[in-house]
């Protein structure tokens, strides 16, 4: 018996270098509970000192706070969400606020989709 034809490399149906970075940004259940909360930030984070939680994002510290977890853990969890396009990155001060890009997110679904 025959083993099935594998497709070419860098086949239509292959998935690309920018949604394989998005699937494993989202291969986290701290990741996707991040992303979870930064979609009604209002609700799940307290009022911060600088920045607007909605306009400008969630302070990095506020969310390293909520998750239990320190500081230099939630920069790595961001910053694979920002390589993978799913959050956008804001500079305020010394602070990184961060806000979730719905269609970046809207994307990758698709992506997922068409697979």
């Amino acid at each position: 018996m025959s083993s099935p034809a594998r497709r070419p490399r860098g086949a239509a149906t292959e998935p690309d270098a920018e949604l394989v970075d998005a699937l494993r940004a989202l291969d986290s259940e701290r990741r996707l509970q991040i992303l979870r909360w930064l979609k009604m930030p209002t609700r799940h984070f307290r009022p911060q000192v600088d920045g607007d939680l909605v306009e400008d994002g969630v302070c990095g510290l506020l969310i390293a706070e909520k998750l239990g977890v320190s500081q230099p853990t939630v920069s790595e969890h961001m910053r694979l969400l920002v390589r993978a396009g799913l959050v956008r990155p804001k500079r305020i001060k010394q602070w990184t606020f961060y806000r979730r890009d719905d269609e970046r997110l809207a994307e990758v679904l698709r992506a997922l989709r068409a697979l």
